[in-house]
């Protein structure tokens, strides 16, 4: 039995929701943000709280990742979400210019990251960046995207990581 779609949701104040056919849209103050519903999923909306209703077993699989993608949705247009990046390495540096992110990796070129529409990206100094917008999955996606540009290494550490992330060190070759 899914236990996750059963937990009702709170709205915070500020946010609004519009249960149409087949749809859910949430607004708050920093945006607006929609969910398609699966084939026997509803939701129903009561005073300042939603609950996620399924009309047989099989969409009771879908119910329970209907819910936690909405109580997403209304955490980012009330909050937002952020990711931090940290460069490591001698020379790497991060700016923003305009709508792409320009940082120099230890490649022989630099490396011109174009911006995503809904996502904003700060950089504090020249060694972190900040991913920032109301949608969970594409702060996270572009996050991983500029990570992939150059993971940190098993030797030195030296790449873009997660700040905080701890990256486990081989040891070198021995004599």
């Amino acid at each position: 039995m899914s236990r996750v779609a059963k937990k009702i949701i709170d709205l915070p104040q500020g946010v609004t929701t519009t249960v149409a056919a087949g749809t859910v849209t949430v607004k708050g103050a920093k945006g607006t943000l929609t969910l398609p519903l699966k084939p026997g999923v509803s939701i129903e909306q009561q005073d300042k709280a939603l609950q996620v209703k399924y009309a047989n077993e099989e969409a009771r699989m879908q119910a329970g990742s209907t819910r936690a993608h909405l109580a997403n949705m209304i955490l980012g247009v009330s909050k937002g979400y952020e990711k931090k990046l940290e460069l490591q390495g001698v020379g790497f540096r991060a700016q923003v210019q305009g709508k792409t992110l320009n940082l120099t990796l230890g490649f022989s070129h630099p490396v011109n990251f174009p911006i995503p529409e809904g996502i904003t990206i700060e950089t504090p100094s020249q060694t972190e960046i900040v991913v920032k917008g109301i949608d969970r999955q594409k702060v996270g996606q572009v996050a991983a995207e500029i990570r992939e540009l150059r993971p940190p290494e098993p030797y030195k550490g030296k790449g873009v990581r997660y700040a905080g992330e701890q990256i486990v060190l081989k040891e070198g070759k021995k004599k």
